[in-house]
């Protein structure tokens, strides 16, 4: 009797007790958990092949359609190009070689168009019930193929704050991207032309001297329009001698005054002036529009570091050099397009490794203090900016080696917005990041000129 009433007392006592709820509960919760960061992890793992395969291909796409503007390769090679691209570029996240397909590459020789599908199928980390081991990821990419004309102007500086290795610096990375830019190109029908513009206190405008009014005495208002008669029907020449016979003390130029400061106006409605107060004119003249390599390079081999930081004039100079108003006043193979979306790109690089701090426009006879044309500098640095992007023109700023907050926030202003991963304002600390921030830019400019 005591047995049973034993045995049943244990039933009653194991019917009531709770004790190992807890481990079922976290068994369950555990498993949830489980599952969960399964599914987290298999998402991450796809996202990432996807991100990964799709930038290998745009970029394989955007190479061929270049090469095919080009005429480097044949509309019939450019599946062996997007393949081998792909291959080299596309083992990025969890694909791997042999597992990449490219689907399909399509010419389209009527739209100008290359298109390409590619695939990989990849083995998920954590297959969970009876979910598939493996997932196939495709994506597609299609770029144009034409014949877009490019047309580049790089503002350089070099000023005094420049002198030495920085100098140095920005010579190798500027030749370097003159490279970049003018590689493999008809030397007949070159698609894509670079002006150079450095400055300093002023713009030495070189062959373009006599479109500058050279100021006698202090001047606030409008300068004279240019006498085209004056100008050398073959294309202009350099000359010391004004109209009136005297002598030229140089060939810088300052900011334009009046009505037309902020305009891209011709000289032939109003000059651009050169202050009497201008103390001092870089050695290194402008380069307009050209793709002859060596003259290029010859222009940044021959910048002397030295003077103050005017770079609202280079900003000046640069427009100038992109306009179609100012073709008549330019060499014959220095000529701007007329501005076409879909025909002729035009594109701004301004460089500065300091704070704008000199200017003339706006400034009282006796000068004004350093801070008083810092805030002129600036303030017309970005009014031009503004009616340059209005004007179709994409700008591009590097700073290098900035250290002052005003100098950042001017470049960051001028610079255009950000499209997708392509960025427009870089900071650069050292010679190795301008070279690669001058080098991401040109194939930023590439990309945009031929993307869909």
């Amino acid at each position: 009797m005591r047995a049973k009433t034993g045995l049943c007392s244990r039933l009653r006592n194991f019917g009531t007790d709770r004790s190992g709820n807890f481990a079922l509960a976290t068994a369950a919760v555990m498993s949830a958990l489980v599952a969960g960061g399964g599914f987290a992890l298999n998402l991450a793992q796809v996202t990432l092949t996807r991100s990964n395969l799709s930038n290998a291909l745009d970029a394989a796409v955007t190479s061929t359609a270049r090469d095919l503007t080009t005429g480097k390769i044949a509309p019939d090679d450019a599946d062996a190009l997007v393949l081998a691209f792909l291959k080299a570029n596309g083992t990025g996240g969890f694909a791997s070689q042999d597992r990449i397909t490219l689907d399909r590459v399509t010419i389209d020789r009527q739209a100008r168009t290359v298109s390409a599908v590619a695939s990989t199928e990849i083995d998920l980390a954590f297959p969970v019930f009876n979910a598939a081991a493996s997932r196939l990821i495709r994506v597609e990419s299609k770029a144009l193929y034409s014949d877009r004309k490019i047309e580049v102007a790089m503002m350089l500086d070099i000023t005094g704050s420049m002198n030495g290795r920085k100098l140095r610096d920005l010579q190798t990375a500027a030749g370097n991207v003159v490279d970049t830019f003018l590689a493999g190109q008809n030397a007949i029908d070159p698609r894509v032309r670079l002006a150079i513009v450095p400055y300093a206190d002023a713009v030495n405008t070189g062959v373009l001297a006599p479109v500058v009014h050279v100021e006698t005495e202090f001047a606030t208002g409008e300068p004279p329009a240019l006498d085209g008669a004056k100008l050398v029907s073959a294309g202009l020449r350099r000359s010391r001698r004004l109209p009136d016979g005297s002598r030229r003390p140089d060939s810088c130029a300052t900011e334009r005054k009046g009505a037309q400061q902020f305009s891209d106006a011709s000289p032939r409605t109003a000059m651009v002036n050169r202050d009497y107060r201008l103390a001092f004119c870089p050695s290194a003249a402008l380069e307009p529009l050209t793709a002859d390599v060596s003259r290029l390079k010859a222009t940044i081999g021959a910048f002397r570091a030295s003077g103050y930081t005017a770079g609202h004039i280079g900003i000046q100079w640069s427009w100038y050099m992109l306009s179609r108003k100012w073709a008549d006043v330019l060499p014959a193979g220095s000529r701007p397009l007329a501005h076409n979306a879909k025909k002729v790109g035009k594109f701004a690089i301004l460089m500065t490794d300091g704070e704008f701090n000199t200017a003339f426009a706006g400034v009282p006879r006796r000068g004004a203090t350093k801070g008083g044309q810092a805030g002129r500098s600036r303030n017309q640095a970005e009014r031009l900016c503004e009616e340059m992007k209005k004007q179709g023109i994409e700008i591009f700023t590097v700073g290098f080696q900035l250290r002052q907050r005003n100098a950042k926030q001017v470049m960051q202003a001028c610079a255009s917005p950000d499209r997708g991963s392509i960025r427009h304002y870089f900071e650069a600390a050292s010679g190795q990041e301008l070279d690669a921030a001058f080098q991401e830019i040109a194939g930023s400019i590439e990309r945009l000129a031929i993307i869909k």
